[in-house]
């Protein structure tokens, strides 16, 4: 007569497994879409990080000079130690020319003012004549490359542009880390994975220290 076999005992899933497989999903997630939303910025640092390592590399940067003369009224340039009507004068300049960027700079002595506007490859440069009232005002722009250059470093950009490089870093070491946490789940590429991982720092460390050295 024949045994009838026990029946199997399944053992229900640990706590552990299912809570590993909630990270790997997370990680997975914020690894999939925060790469994609990063995408433009990334790119973008990418390149311009070429662009600024090769300087040499000419390409849409023509440099053009526009010479500016003007008067502003006497009476927002009065001699002597009395404060001049900055604010009238920096707009009376972005008016009349154009005059971009942020105001770097605004000094004064007993016979001139000068005013300094900045920007990405971009600088205004206004020099008043407090006997007169006259000026002279040199524009000086550079060509996209410079411009872009001056984005990825973060040079006379604003407060807004600071932002976005932080959040691009961020991003960035989100896109590392969940990339990093997804191969530790894959066993067949976690060793090779974290070897190829280990070299490429030892690699970058040894060529810091050249460097510094």
């Amino acid at each position: 007569m024949s045994r009838i076999p026990a029946s199997t005992f399944v053992a229900p899933p640990r706590k552990k497994s299912a809570l590993k497989q909630k990270l790997a999903s997370w990680a997975r997630w914020l690894h999939i879409y925060s790469s994609l939303f990063g995408l433009g910025v990334i790119l973008f640092f990418s390149v311009t990080g070429l662009t600024l390592n090769h300087p040499d590399w000419a390409f849409g940067s023509v440099r053009r000079e526009q010479l500016h003369e003007g008067s502003v009224p006497l009476e927002w340039v009065r001699t002597g130690d009395a404060d001049v009507a900055k604010l009238e004068i920096v707009e009376h300049l972005r008016r009349e020319h154009g005059v971009r960027g942020f105001l770097d700079t605004f000094t004064q002595d007993e016979g001139e003012c000068l005013v300094a506007f900045k920007g990405p490859a971009y600088s205004a440069d206004a020099f008043v004549d407090r006997s007169r009232g006259t000026y002279e005002l040199a524009i000086i722009t550079d060509g996209w490359v410079a411009v872009m250059n001056d984005l990825h470093k973060g040079r006379n950009t604003g407060p807004v542009w600071s932002w976005i490089i932080d959040i691009s870093a961020v991003l960035l070491i989100v896109v590392s880390a969940t990339g990093l946490v997804l191969l530790l789940y894959i066993k067949r590429r976690r060793n090779p994975g974290l070897i190829a991982a280990a070299v490429g720092a030892v690699i970058a460390l040894i060529v810091i220290w050249m460097v510094i050295v």
